[in-house]
């Protein structure tokens, strides 16, 4: 099943064995990515319930970020970590290839990871305790269809890779079937997110076009590093825009 395909890939969390998937197979689970972000935020709403019956609001927050970590494998934050460093410095797109390709950390991808968690924490902690469960579901959902966005309506980088398999595979109908599950879940949402969660869906679309572009000319194209990249700014600007439009009375 591609759901279970798609968790697979995203998430560290343990299913039942199967035979090996193929790239194809892999590629077509992108439609179920928002799914599987809402399989994470139910976890992650779970454990804050938990959570907040024994620690400080701060010290919840990190754990959170801990456990998002963990669900995913850091998986989005290597490729963050990636993406930073091929930016970094004049280089030709062939040339970024390979210093994504190493395995090392360099600096820029460090500073990148640090800032990164350092903006998701602020914002996390600065979410109302209110919208805290609807903003542990929302988040998770689109991120993972941002990333679904991306791969659909933006050229891949690399004549080969893993994500060659995502663009083959991710046409008209996965990237309406993806949008129509991120955009039914906000509307499910309303009556506590008002409709702050359509204005988030628009706000994510347009900020990871915007990334796309860059990345495009740094790289020419995508790579499935950037995916990842996408995805963790996305994390961050989901509970930026909730924590600004809560501070605006909007929500």
């Amino acid at each position: 099943m591609k759901l279970f395909t798609a968790l697979r890939f995203l998430t560290t969390i343990p299913l039942p064995h199967r035979r090996e998937t193929s790239a194809e197979e892999l590629g077509r689970s992108a439609v179920y990515f928002p799914l599987v972000g809402l399989i994470i935020g139910l976890i992650l709403a779970g454990l804050n319930w938990v959570f907040r019956m024994v620690l400080p609001a701060p010290l919840v927050s990190a754990m959170l970020i801990v456990v998002m970590i963990i669900l995913t494998g850091g998986l989005h934050l290597d490729g963050l970590s990636d993406t930073c460093d091929g930016i970094g410095g004049h280089k030709s797109a062939e040339e970024r290839w390979q210093v994504m390709r190493d395995s090392h950390v360099g600096s820029f991808g460090a500073i990148g990871i640090a800032a990164l968690l350092l903006v998701k924490y602020v914002a996390l902690s600065s979410v109302p305790p209110n919208l805290m469960m609807v903003s542990l579901l929302f988040m998770p959902v689109v991120s993972r269809w941002a990333m679904v966005y991306a791969i659909f309506a933006h050229p891949y980088a690399r004549p080969s890779g893993l994500g060659i398999s995502f663009k083959q595979s991710t046409r008209w109908l996965a990237f309406t079937i993806a949008t129509l599950i991120t955009v039914t879940l906000a509307i499910v949402m309303i009556p506590l997110f008002q409709f702050a969660g359509l204005i988030i869906i628009i706000c994510i679309g347009l900020n990871t076009t915007l990334m796309a572009v860059y990345f495009k000319s740094k790289f020419g194209g995508l790579t499935g590093d950037t995916y990842g990249a996408i995805n963790e700014v996305s994390e961050a600007g989901v509970l930026l825009l909730i924590a600004l439009l809560a501070n605006l009375g909007l929500v």
